[in-house]
């Protein structure tokens, strides 16, 4: 790069077309919210047929576009003001070298050379002439040795400055030189193909695009305040509250991971964030799927006859050894994507409102991380927490009796919504802790719970600083522990100190086999904000299984007299029933989400 060219340089012409991308991806982003949350909830809710299925699903690849569009215009923004901030800081390098020149009398030229005035040194005979020195960017330490020993034999003392402008000319023009030639291929990939579609292929290239910017942007990230490590989530929402909108769309576009699982941030901010990781993991899992050969013939006969009458085929060793344990865990996992997608279909179904995906990880903590809320945290007058207990994970989330998991969180939504329909509700289907995978072997351990525990009240504590961003009062918070989940709830309600401010109102327990404590007023509630019930069943068989897997500290569950709690007539027939429609299970925990106690039918 010359020097009239990047003097010509003017940096808020790119920082302004880096807004207008960020602008053209808000409008992308607004569009899909459009789609998602107006037209297609409204199309669900009025009609039915092949037409509106036709109509669904066109409507929904529109969305997909759109959320594409958003992510790579949100990553062309940050480029271009990555691509502006490396050149703006070489353009103040050379015009502060000219001015300095300038002041100390000597003559930039177009090539970048210095030309000075004719001078003495003190003590001269005569006046030295003037002449012009060309600069060079870099050096070492000879080169640097040989320029001072040159300087101090010339005679103009003029030599020396002159020759130190020209030198910061010359570096502040190979730095813009290497930025350009930096940035113009990242830029120049920067684009979608020439179709129409969207294809896992496209999302695969957006994370490789995010990975590219993210590296090569290095400097003016680095220039954005970082969020602070281990930040507590009040922490975390300061952070986040004093960054510009450019800094905070620039961070979302290279970071959505980190964004998405950050406790403090709004409830938008880690739905965006945890849908970019969600849409670029299906199409990654998709991929990787689909370029594995084809599962051979397991058995074949027995050639020499007799038993066994089919044997295992050497070929389907060969490929179970090598792709049979990836294979099953991806397809597990993408059991769990499928289900979240489901759910964001199904916004407007019986009014059931906006989806927020507040935690993704496809590996995390073993079995997988989803955090799901029905309507927005923080907005809402009352949220719920449910979390789910032993076998729990990623690829069962979806699964089983009506949705599963992430179905137990709507008909709590929908049954707390019936009881007060002015008010504004939220409830979240937890799962960010090792759920037990056997009922024996782990779940009669509280080493799931401990670690969990905490992690819950984290989630907790960041619902509350979002809320109170908002409007500075936090919202009526029941958290909802079932089975083991219960546990984790009882460890969580424990882990704050007396100086944390208050982060659940109510706890109900379905099931529970114990709290990991001994009286309700353990908790950090009065007791009579605490809520137990069991299924007929339960009573004999979790209340004597609580005592033999030991997570009451001195065998007492929530159901015990003793505890001190309120204990909340339930009609479950068995251990997964505490949550069905219509229900009188659903109903009590529904009323205590509302907080309507008068309603809340006790034994």
């Amino acid at each position: 790069m010359d020097l009239e060219t990047l003097r010509a340089f003017k940096q808020a012409e790119y920082e302004e077309a880096a807004d207008g991308y960020r602008a053209a991806g808000d409008m992308a982003m607004a569009a899909k919210d459009t789609i998602d949350i107006k037209i297609t909830s409204g199309i669900r809710a009025e009609l039915k047929g092949k037409a509106a299925e036709a109509a669904l699903g066109e409507l929904k690849e529109l969305s997909k576009n759109f959320h594409y569009a958003q992510t790579e215009c949100g990553l062309v923004s940050t480029a271009l003001n990555g691509f502006a901030f490396d050149l703006g800081a070489a353009k103040r390098k050379l015009d502060a070298a000219i001015s300095d020149a300038q002041a100390a009398g000597c003559t930039v030229n177009p090539n970048g050379s210095v030309t000075f005035p004719p001078g003495a040194k003190p003590g001269a005979d005569k006046t030295a002439d003037g002449g012009t020195v060309t600069g060079s960017a870099g050096g070492t330490e000879t080169s640097d040795a040989i320029e001072r020993q040159a300087i101090n034999i010339h005679p103009n003392p003029h030599y020396g400055k002159a020759l130190g402008f020209a030198n910061r000319i010359a570096d502040a023009l190979k730095e813009a030189t290497e930025a350009d030639a930096k940035w113009a291929p990242k830029l120049r990939a920067l684009k979608a193909d020439d179709d129409l579609k969207v294809t896992d292929r496209d999302w695969t290239d957006t994370k490789s695009d995010m990975d590219s910017v993210l590296r090569t942007a290095d400097p003016y990230l680095d220039s954005i305040k970082a969020p602070p490590k281990d930040g507590t989530p009040y922490q975390n929402a300061e952070w986040w509250k004093g960054l510009t909108p450019q800094q905070r769309a620039d961070y979302l576009s290279v970071h959505p991971g980190a964004l998405g699982a950050m406790n403090g941030l709004p409830s938008d901010v880690r739905d965006e964030a945890n849908r970019m990781v969600l849409a670029e993991t299906k199409a990654a899992y998709r991929l990787e799927l689909d370029g594995m050969p084809k599962e051979p013939t397991k058995f074949a006969p027995n050639p020499n006859g007799g038993y066994p009458m089919a044997m295992i085929t050497p070929e389907w060793r060969e490929w179970h050894e090598k792709y049979g344990e990836r294979k099953a865990k991806l397809e597990n996992v993408m059991k769990g994507m499928d289900a979240i997608q489901a759910r964001f279909d199904r916004t407007g179904e019986k009014g059931l409102p906006e989806a927020y995906l507040l935690g993704f990880d496809p590996v995390g903590l073993d079995d997988g991380k989803v955090i799901l809320a029905n309507g927005n945290p923080d907005t809402a007058d009352h949220v719920a927490v449910y979390v789910p207990g032993t076998f729990a994970g990623i690829e069962a989330i979806g699964e089983g009796h009506d949705h599963g998991d992430i179905g137990r969180g709507e008909r709590l939504w929908s049954e707390a919504q019936s009881l007060a329909p002015t008010q504004e509700f939220a409830t979240i289907t937890w799962l960010d802790y090792n759920a037990p995978d056997g009922v024996i072997t782990q779940a009669t351990s509280g080493k799931y719970a401990e670690e969990g525990g905490p992690r819950l009240y984290d989630f907790l504590q960041g619902n509350r600083a979002a809320q109170e961003a908002v409007d500075g009062a936090p919202s009526h918070t029941t958290v909802i522990g079932h089975s083991y989940g219960s546990t984790v709830v009882g460890v969580a309600a424990q882990s704050g100190s007396w100086k944390d401010p208050q982060v659940a109102n109510d706890f109900v327990f379905a099931g529970s086999p114990g709290v990991q404590a001994d009286h309700a007023g353990d908790l950090g509630v009065k007791p009579d904000h605490v809520w137990a019930m069991g299924a007929p069943w339960n009573d004999q068989v979790v209340r004597q299984g609580g005592r033999f897997v030991g997570l009451g500290d001195n065998w007492t569950i929530p159901t015990d007299d003793s505890f001190g709690g309120n204990i909340m007539q339930s009609d479950a027939g068995n251990h997964s029933e505490f949550f069905d429609a219509d229900s009188l299970s659903l109903r009590n925990q529904a009323a205590v989400i509302a907080g309507h106690y008068e309603r809340v039918a006790l034994e």
